[in-house]
Formats: C-alpha cells, structure tokens, sequence
C-alpha cells in the first residue's frame, strides 16, 4: 500500500520550504526542520558565516559532528556495557561452580 504524501511547510531562516512527506514522518519532519534553524540561527548570529548557503553547510556540518559523537559514544557505552555483562556472568559461573564442588 502507498502512502500518501503531503506537503509540509518549514522555515529555515526565515525562508519558507514546501517539503512532500508523508503523515506518519510530519512530527520528525518538523523536529529536525526546527532543530536544524536553530543551528543555522546559531551558526548566522556567530557573524563569522554570511550568506545562506554557507551557513546552511556550516550547520549541517556542526549537526553531522553531533551525530557522530553521539554515535561514536553509543558504541563505546554498548562495549562497555558487553564487557560489564560478560564479567558478571564470569564470576557467577565462578560462584556457581564453586558451590557444586
């Protein structure tokens, strides 16, 4: 079944955009629209960016290093987690078989 797509309006410093998605990607779709004007408003009130395109490229760049630190620390907190879980059940396979002997 295809879902319908509708048009969705955004602002990106203070331009409006008609972007087609559909009813069930709307909510995220204006998230990441009204997360990534406020990096881009950032990015323009630092007044070391001019023009719209170089700010939006700035902004995608700063979001995208978020991404990936923020991915990077998930990875690192799983292996820790796996190597927290795998100790634990080392020392209560220790126990366990202390016990029976």
């Amino acid at each position: 079944m295809s879902k319908s797509r509708q048009g969705v309006s955004i602002t990106l410093l203070d331009k409006e955009y008609v972007i087609g998605c559909s009813e069930d990607e709307k909510s995220e779709l204006i998230a990441s629209a009204n997360y990534l004007n406020t990096k881009m408003i950032e990015q323009r009130d630092t007044g070391k960016v001019v023009g719209s395109e170089k700010i939006a490229v700035m902004a995608a760049l700063n979001v995208t290093n978020e991404y990936l630190q923020m991915s990077s620390q998930s990875k690192s907190e799983k292996e820790d987690y796996r190597v927290n879980i795998s100790r634990i059940s080392d020392k209560i396979t220790k126990a366990l078989t202390f016990r029976r002997t």
